[in-house]
């Protein structure tokens, strides 16, 4: 038999075989995630959690000894207790208030139908202009809008009436969901810094050391601004709206200030439904201590909700978001839509951010493709919004105080070096 001649070096796969690889690898993982899509939920909330919980890590970590592991750990309890104190402070009354708005909506729908059908047959007098309403909604169906508009919107109150439901009844289910999204968040948060030498890992080529730092630094850009920028909105949001809706004398204001906030996670398209939300829950409101006939008061309403959201679009979101995602409102509302067809709520959180990604992976492969410069634009200084700014500002404080502290290198490690020599382009 003759002998089989040795190499010292592996083959290398010729195309056919890269992409039958390639292939494989993702019919592989379209079926894992098929197979284990209820988890993907809870992997993504644990990743976020993880994310936002980085820059309060990092910064205890860099100016300690103590291990990261443990800083990871006590970060955590102490978010724990925070949430554990504001459960305790807000449990009860945010739950018998939400539970008691969910039920209202479909009466909210059906009375809203009704005064449109009452308004629908009189005749509306302004100065010398008369307008018969019977005519001007001819051919509409009052009922039948009023039972698709239920119809979209009964997927969504299902939703969060089985989710009251199941914080009543089922308990150690929903303790089991919080003790896997724990877990597996503090196991992330432990090994992002490790994060850094699997990108290197795929930037060992000579040339594309750059392109993939820079593509770092702008996935980096999108996601800090958008998770940390919306949580902080939410707050700030939530709190106002609810303050403001309390002070009014609106039912259920501590719940609604809750929707709002939660409602700041699904862009352009959330605030215009918690706005409608408060004004419906006014105009049915069986009275008011201003002494206003309902649709007047539910006016005020809409004009105070009206004012929130211009301080967050022309203060807060420039300060807070700045301009990360750079995708016209349009398109962002496009995407939510996309994203809740695809992944229901979730999908309608992540779309913004995963669209923007999408966009930055999709403009660099064109360029590359035609042989362009892989960024239209050099790398510009922006003007640092508050979630990237808040970790120096809190550093150069410190350092005032207590002077300069030597830190631990616990950052994303250096990409690999690219090879000396390198070809010089034409």
């Amino acid at each position: 038999m003759p002998e089989l001649p040795e190499f010292n070096e592996s083959p290398t796969w010729n195309a056919p075989t890269k992409i039958i690889v390639v292939l494989v690898a993702l019919i592989l993982f379209a079926l894992i995630t098929y197979r284990f899509q209820s988890l993907i939920g809870l992997l993504s909330i644990a990743a976020m959690m993880a994310y936002l919980m980085h820059p309060i890590i990092s910064f205890i970590d860099k100016r300690t000894p103590i291990k990261r592991s443990t800083v990871v750990l006590v970060a955590y309890l102490l978010l724990l207790v925070l949430l554990m104190g504001a459960m305790a402070a807000l449990g009860v009354a945010a739950y018998n208030q939400v539970v008691a708005l969910i039920e209202a909506v479909p009466d909210l729908i059906t009375a809203l139908a009704q005064q449109i059908d009452t308004l629908s047959q009189q005749t509306i007098s302004i100065g010398s202009f008369s307008y018969d309403m019977a005519e001007l909604l001819a051919g509409y169906d009052v009922n039948s809008l009023a039972d698709q508009l239920l119809g979209l919107i009964q997927p969504a109150i299902s939703q969060g009436s089985s989710l009251v439901g199941s914080v009543a009844t089922t308990t150690l289910a929903i303790l089991g969901n919080f003790f896997f999204i724990f877990v597996i968040s503090i196991y992330i948060a432990n090994d992002i810094p490790r994060l850094g030498g699997i990108i290197g890992d795929f930037a060992q080529q000579p040339g594309y050391r750059k392109d993939a730092e820079r593509i770092t630094r702008e996935f980096g850009r999108i996601w800090n601004a958008y998770l940390r920028g919306q949580v902080i909105l939410g707050l700030v949001i939530g709190i106002v709206v609810g303050v403001s809706l309390a002070i009014l004398g609106v039912e259920n204001a501590l719940a609604l200030g809750i929707l709002s906030g939660l409602l700041e996670f699904v862009p352009v398209i959330g605030p215009v439904i918690g706005a409608g939300a408060a004004m419906l829950v006014a105009f049915f409101q069986p009275m008011n201590y201003m002494g206003l006939a309902p649709w007047q008061f539910s006016l005020v309403v809409l004009l105070v909700m009206f004012l929130i959201q211009q301080l967050e679009n022309n203060i807060l979101v420039p300060r807070i978001v700045g301009d990360a995602l750079e995708l016209h409102p349009l398109i962002v509302m496009v995407a939510v839509f996309m994203g809740a067809n695809l992944a229901g709520i979730m999908g309608a959180i992540l779309a913004a951010p995963l669209f923007a990604s999408a966009k930055l992976l999709g403009v660099y492969t064109w360029r590359k493709l035609f042989d362009l410069e892989p960024f239209a634009e050099p790398e510009r200084d922006r003007p640092q919004a508050l979630v990237s700014s808040v970790t120096r500002r809190s550093r150069e404080l410190v350092d005032r105080v207590t002077g300069p502290t030597p830190r631990k290198v616990t950052s994303f490690p250096p990409l690999a070096e690219e090879s000396a020599a390198e070809p010089e382009a034409p």
